[in-house]
């Protein structure tokens, strides 16, 4: 399945980010939100590989669906407490959550190069198989 094109606002760079900024390379998404008791166990490990990866081999994205959130804001708060260093993008409600036919939190998306979804990971998936995924994307 190609995935979805999509353009949303990045609270770290403070401009639009669409899926296309990353043509012909691999991408990772995280789908998340605060409230979440698996999401905050996985923010820390995406937290880890992401300081720890090379940026020019794989676009890596959070995406806040703010549709699923208590209050708007409470994304921005809890990204803003824990210091995530990556991207975060703001959903329009569930508008790219639903595009991407997620049915929890945290959902993780890996695409190849040419942006056609390989893998999708729900809540319960481990780090170890994320990263097994993304070895036979990032070759």
């Amino acid at each position: 399945m190609n995935a979805p094109n999509f353009e949303l606002f990045d609270l770290k760079s403070h401009q639009e980010v669409k899926l296309t900024d990353f043509r012909g390379l691999p991408v990772m998404i995280t789908f998340w939100v605060s409230w979440c008791p698996d999401c905050q166990r996985d923010l820390p490990l995406k937290t880890q590989f992401y300081q720890s990866l090379d940026k020019s081999e794989l676009g890596f994205l959070t995406i806040n669906v703010t549709g699923r959130e208590h209050a708007e804001k409470d994304g921005p708060r809890f990204a803003e407490e824990h210091d995530l260093p990556f991207p975060i993008l703001i959903d329009n409600g569930t508008e790219v959550y639903d595009a991407y036919e997620c049915s929890g939190v945290p959902t993780t998306i890996i695409m190849d190069k040419d942006h056609r979804i390989t893998h999708q990971f729900g809540d319960k998936a481990s780090f170890y198989d994320v990263l097994e995924a993304l070895s036979h994307v990032t070759k």
